[in-house]
């Protein structure tokens, strides 16, 4: 049975029927499925590197027979007893897609995209056929197909968000949520019932029977944000079902919830609740009607630590059992949740089960965390502490180390009287009167401005500090940093980098110089993977984020060079046929008479015969004016003519 808590909480539910998985996503933006069984982890994906993808809600899909590959003919005994295991596991995300991932293929199914243009809210699977309903930001509700993978119809439902969603068990109403809460028939997308109550958004909806609504059996239950009660509600037949029957008292908002259906008036509804103060209420009440008065949980259950001060370890989720008695709890962080079943007294009304959960954690944990002996420490070995070299803190050992002192120390501990005494403030203010070997007071030191700023939260300060260039400035004030300002640093430096890249380029020198000098210190504590959890997922996205900019940057790069040598060639012009100087020959006078009649015609194609009756003429005109030249010169000039025309051909 699916069960989200709504955008606010990190997603965390456990697989219908057989509980064998529990399905996670943490602060990292991983999805993580655990073996209830084995309390290992058992597969782990990554949605997407991308922020503004990350989930938002959860939710399996119900149990069917999956083909694992070729495998053996089974015999009749053992084809009567094929178990339907959890497969499909959806996931809507704050970018409108919804993602179906596959636990038997141990990667993504298919994605749904192109159904919401707002984050998804809400997810929901129908019980009998393969459609699954998701409620977004945008006020719509989606219904996919998931054969085809697409969508198969869309309807606006409220002017607000859909915050929550729930089919019927028989498969024919569907209960969704924004401002009112709204039943529709699926057959024909027209709205049923509408129920009015919560003055917040609701987060959660389930049918709390499996009676059909023409008897007034059918019920169903709502919890809203910001509020403590969980309401009751009854579909009657005369409609007059605008108020709450029953209500459940609580101690904080729900945040996950798990029930047992009632099949008839005999059966009593059997809740687990999880809040988000940590703590599981568990109710059992008989349906049959309204109650004025709220009722209290039967049985309260906390968790804590066994040590001195003991601290809560919240519960993120829980799923009751076939017994009465029997619940399967998840409790403590949602990177390493420890996943156990108890058997609770529901006589008491408050039970309180202290753990250890680091030694839950390293012995369900010893199969993927790599395995590293512990040294075994001599009684004479010095212990040296993880932080700055030279740092002395102060050690807790036995009661005959601490009153031996050495007598040859040269160094002696000033008391801070002493200390007053010996400062000149009138000289340490002028800068006179101070010898050189004493050290003064260094009131602008980047590390006593840094340690001040984180404290203070002061803007004006840490800008000062970090927007530095200087590598050696960076790295002397980071070594002079107190280790209990290191988180806090870091913490700062986290927010940095997630906003402006020019910012982030600073940021960077002042995280690589925390990791260089602090390392050793950071690795002790114990809490560390929740502290940087958000760090971490955001270095590795930004990465993945590089590789494909630097393809884009080549691509880019590529293209542009192909423009840029296509533009080059187009930029040679075509050749000018004009002349840029031109030389005129002087003409004689015979060229003068004759005028433009005597040159040749450029489109002319017979030239060369104009060429020979122009020496022609000239011919005649010379022998006319020579009376002694005789015929036969005339006759060979006729063959000189013929002559020079063959040499021009």
């Amino acid at each position: 049975m699916a069960a989200d808590g709504g955008s606010s909480t990190l997603p965390c539910v456990f697989s219908p029927k057989s509980r064998q998985y529990l399905a996670v996503c943490a602060q990292d933006g991983r999805l993580r499925i655990w073996n209830t069984d084995s309390k290992t982890l058992h597969q782990e994906y990554v949605p997407s590197a991308h922020l503004s993808a990350t989930c938002t809600c959860i939710a399996w899909g119900p149990c069917r027979t999956v083909k694992e590959g070729p495998q053996r003919k089974k015999r009749k005994s053992e084809a009567s007893q094929v178990e339907e295991k959890a497969d499909l596991l959806a996931m809507g995300t704050a970018a409108g897609s919804v993602l179906i991932y596959s636990t038997v293929k141990g990667a993504l199914h298919c994605t749904l995209d192109g159904g919401h243009v707002g984050g998804v809210n809400c997810i929901e699977w129908h019980p009998k056929e393969s459609l699954l309903y998701s409620g977004s930001d945008d006020t719509n509700i989606v219904e996919w197909d998931l054969q085809t993978g697409k969508k198969r119809s869309k309807w606006k439902v409220d002017r607000a968000a859909v915050t929550s969603l729930c089919v019927s068990p028989d498969g024919k109403l569907l209960l969704s949520a924004g401002q009112t809460i709204k039943m529709w028939d699926l057959d024909s997308k027209e709205i049923y019932r509408k129920f009015t109550g919560h003055s917040t958004a609701v987060t959660i909806l389930r049918f709390a029977t499996t009676r059909p609504p023409d008897g007034n059996g059918l019920y169903f239950l709502s919890g809203a944000s910001h509020d403590r009660l969980l309401s009751v509600w009854q579909v009657r037949e005369d409609g007059k079902d605008k108020n709450s029957v029953v209500s459940f008292t609580l101690t904080d908002e729900p945040r996950y919830i798990n029930l047992i259906m009632s099949n008839r008036k005999e059966e009593a509804v059997r809740l687990a609740v999880v809040c988000n103060d940590g703590q599981l209420h568990l109710f059992e009440h008989f349906l049959n009607g309204p109650c004025r008065k709220p009722l209290s949980p039967s049985c309260t259950v906390q968790m804590s630590d066994n040590k001195d001060c003991p601290a809560p370890i919240p519960l993120l989720a829980a799923a009751l059992g076939a017994g009465t008695r029997s619940v399967l709890l998840a409790y403590g962080n949602h990177l390493q949740p420890v996943i156990e079943r108890v058997e609770v007294s529901t006589t008491e009304r408050h039970v309180c089960l202290t753990r250890d959960v680091h030694t839950s954690l390293s012995l369900s944990m010893e199969t993927t965390v790599s395995r590293v002996k512990t040294p075994v420490i001599n009684t004479k070995s010095r212990v040296l502490v993880p932080g700055l070299p030279g740092h002395q803190a102060p050690l807790k050992g036995p009661s005959q180390g601490s009153e031996k002192r050495k007598k040859d120390s040269d160094v002696k501990e000033m008391s801070i009287a002493e200390r007053l005494g010996e400062i000149d403030l009138s000289s340490v203010s002028s800068g006179k009167g101070v010898p050189k070997g004493t050290d003064s007071l260094q009131t602008d030191n980047f590390a006593v401005l840094l340690v001040q700023g984180l404290e203070s939260r002061d803007s004006n300060i840490l800008n000062k500090v970090l927007q530095t260039r200087k590598e050696t400035v960076i790295k002397k004030t980071v070594a002079r940093l107190p280790l209990p300002a290191v988180l806090p640093l870091l913490e700062e430096l986290t927010k940095r980098l997630q906003g402006h890249p020019f910012n982030a380029v600073l940021m960077v020198r002042w995280l690589k110089a925390v990791l260089m000098h602090h390392t050793s210190y950071l690795a002790s504590l114990p809490d560390l993977i929740t502290q940087l959890g958000v760090l971490y997922h955001m270095i590795e996205s930004r990465v993945k984020l590089f590789h494909k900019l630097t393809k884009l940057h080549g691509k880019l790069y590529l293209l542009m060079t192909q423009v840029a040598t296509a533009d080059s060639s187009n930029a040679v012009a075509d050749v000018d046929h004009t002349a840029k100087l031109v030389y005129e020959e002087e003409s004689s006078d015979e060229e003068e008479e004759s005028g433009d009649e005597g040159l040749p015609n450029d489109d002319s194609d017979n030239w060369e015969e104009e060429d020979a009756m122009e020496e022609k003429n000239k011919q005649t005109d010379e022998e006319d004016d020579d009376p002694d030249r005789t015929d036969s010169k005339a006759n060979g000039e006729e063959d000189m003519e013929h002559g020079n025309e063959s040499e021009e051909e």
